[in-house]
């Protein structure tokens, strides 16, 4: 018998503790912690009966030693008889925040701010300065040469860009209807395919289409997104539509109000046809309900088109919608945009608000567009920018496009190492996977060298930076934390297992693991995370612009202190390039290999998304790999 010293009432018996541990799943080995977590839960959680939801649970001396272990501490006999009193009153407690239920879209009463100490944000806003309008003649020599059908020969316009089709439809050259019909045939004719779209939104696109050039005829000409069809990631919520965050469980969600993102693109005059596949909960490509589907690249469909914003950038890709909308929150518009050869801008942190999106990390999250060149996503984020009053992590900074900015006063970075194959020595002993990935790294550095070649035909000279020596992964399980926290719910209700991805490294499992994470020790993260944005603000007093991979440590490092990136089509890897670690279809080994992108990323300071826009811009302009597509449809 386990005694339970509350008001002298016996605890579980062995029989008793055997059948809790069974229902949880849980073997003899069991992980420590875990029981003080089942410990918190109602008894009609633990043994999986129909029991009275108000018993109160069951906390041993024993439960605290498991738990101590995961909080690092040891705890005596005596400190354990004076704990546990607390213990039980703090799962009281806990059980009557969970009887709040809170939905996804109530944020935490703190608000994460990454503007270090003596930092003074730009807030006047200025009229976008546009680039010259550009010659889109060839577009209408190849609708005219087209003998096929009306919609096909309109299909001579998917790959053009934002500022292409904008100028189309502003000169009354292309009507917004025909341009939404085109791409809406492009999404359904690729969907068996690539698996981009989630939900067309067909009336109302077509809708808004006829609104637009009915405007645009009469002389009300919104500005550069008028009539240009583009498409959501499917966690932005559109009334009438469901949002399905692109996992089981979700499919039939809806929500009687629109995203803030999507209200803003309405009024700037763009179209929305479809909601595009994501990760389920924004983890990778892998979505919807068992038995999933994966959204491909369209380069190698054979590969998927990596994640979370998966259909934001296959589609965009694939030319089937002008531009798209994606998130990050770790890596979900960089990763897909590399893997796609897609153009991304992933905004500082809190200059987007995020009203209306599904939240994973509160701290972390951050909406932006996906796009096939850099002033397309500086369009985009100009309508989309600024506080609502409602998302009260946004600041007023302003974002002002000018695509004529003097870039070459800027000082320009490149991280030194991440530039060389040979910066972290390969074990004495590698296995065939290690030289493996050690050749791809090397042929993929020639795209880098000739990045830095690139550079210096423009006029510039970057000089070497590196990364501050600081533990930047080791925050990372804020996260996990608070991701657990925005789906506690599905993991307590056991709902969770109607997700598709069922691994180790799942959202399911993830969850489960954030709940061991010590909440003092989740504060103390958050602490390390004040140094490490005072780090990165010394390494962009140094430099205004940094040039580096697109993966790397930078991406875990300016995730977490909100700085902005601009990820960029590299290159196409050629014939020669070695082969991905996997040639099984969907495999997420079959990554990379000949006729893939290769991208490159330029990070700035806090707030200076205009000014890093602008200069990669200028490098995109200079080598043109933006023009090249995959041959799809």
């Amino acid at each position: 018998m386990i005694d339970d010293l509350e008001n002298g009432e016996p605890g579980l018996d062995r029989r008793q503790f055997l059948t809790v541990c069974s229902a949880a799943g849980l073997a003899n080995t069991l992980l420590p912690g875990a029981l003080l977590a089942l410990a918190l839960q109602p008894m009609e959680a633990q043994t999986g009966g129909a029991g009275d939801k108000s018993t109160p649970s069951r906390i041993t001396p024993e439960m605290l030693d498991a738990a101590a272990t995961i909080a690092g501490i040891t705890l005596t006999a005596e400190q354990k008889a004076m704990m546990l009193d607390g213990v039980k009153d703090q799962a009281k407690t806990i059980d009557a925040i969970r009887a709040l239920h809170l939905p996804n879209s109530v944020a935490p009463a703190y608000v994460f701010d990454p503007v270090p100490p003596g930092m003074v944000l730009d807030t006047v806003k200025r009229p976008i300065r546009l680039s010259p309008a550009p010659a889109v003649s060839h577009y209408l020599e190849q609708v005219h040469q087209t003998r096929e059908d009306g919609d096909l020969a309109m299909e001579s316009y998917a790959f053009a860009t934002v500022r292409e089709l904008a100028e189309l439809i502003k000169t009354r050259k292309i009507t917004s209807t025909d341009l939404t019909k085109m791409y809406l045939a492009r999404l359904k004719r690729l969907d068996a395919t690539l698996h981009c779209p989630i939900t067309l939104t067909e009336d109302r696109a077509l809708a808004h289409a006829a609104a637009a050039d009915a405007e645009i005829a009469a002389g009300k000409y919104r500005g550069p997104l008028h009539g240009i069809p583009w498409g959501a990631k499917d966690l932005l919520a559109v009334k009438g539509y469901p949002t399905t965050w692109g996992a089981g469980g979700f499919e039939q969600q809806h929500f009687d109000e629109d995203a803030e993102v999507v209200k803003r693109l309405d009024a700037a005059g763009a179209v929305l046809i479809a909601k595009l596949s994501m990760g389920a909960l924004a983890q990778g490509d892998f979505w919807g309900g068992k038995p999933g589907v994966r959204t491909r690249n369209p380069w190698n469909p054979r590969q998927g088109s990596s994640g979370s914003s998966a259909g934001s950038a296959s589609a965009t890709a694939a030319g089937c919608v002008g531009f798209a909308i994606g998130t990050e929150t770790l890596g979900s518009i960089s990763s897909p945009s590399t893997r796609c050869g897609t153009t991304g801008l992933r905004p500082s942190f809190g200059l987007v608000p995020r009203t209306g999106a599904m939240a994973l990390s509160w701290t972390m999250d951050k909406i932006g567009p996906i796009c096939r060149a850099v002033e397309d996503c500086a369009l985009v984020l100009s309508a989309i920018y600024g506080p609502d009053g409602h998302d009260l992590a946004v600041q007023p900074a302003a974002f002002n496009w000018d695509a004529a900015y003097d870039w070459k006063k800027l000082r320009i970075g490149y991280l030194k190492s991440a530039f060389d194959p040979d910066s972290e020595p390969l074990p004495a002993t590698p296995t065939d996977a290690e030289k493996a990935a050690r050749i791809r790294l090397t042929y993929d550095a020639r795209y880098l060298a000739a990045a830095l070649t690139a550079l210096r035909k423009m006029g510039v000279s970057p000089v070497p930076v590196e990364m501050p020596k600081f533990p930047f992964g080791s925050i990372t399980p804020v996260l996990e934390a608070e991701a657990a926290a925005a789906f506690d719910d599905l993991t307590r209700s056991g709902r969770d297992a109607l997700l598709a991805g069922q691994s180790t490294g799942d959202w399911p499992n993830q969850f489960r693991i954030a709940r061991f994470y010590p909440a003092v020790d989740y504060i103390q993260a958050m602490r390390a995370r004040t140094l490490a944005i005072a780090e990165m603000a010394k390494l962009f007093a140094q430099v205004d612009v940094i040039v580096t991979p697109s993966q790397g440590i930078q991406l875990t490092a300016t995730n977490l202190t909100g700085h902005p990136a601009v990820i960029l089509p590299n290159g196409i890897r050629g014939d020669d390039a070695p082969k991905p670690a996997s040639d099984e279809d969907g495999s997420l080994k079959n990554q990379g290999g000949p006729g893939t992108p290769v991208s490159l990323t330029f990070l700035g300071a806090l707030y200076s998304d205009a000014r890093v826009a602008a200069f990669a811009r200028a490098y995109q302009e200079a080598t043109g790999f933006h023009r090249l597509h995959p041959k799809v449809g």
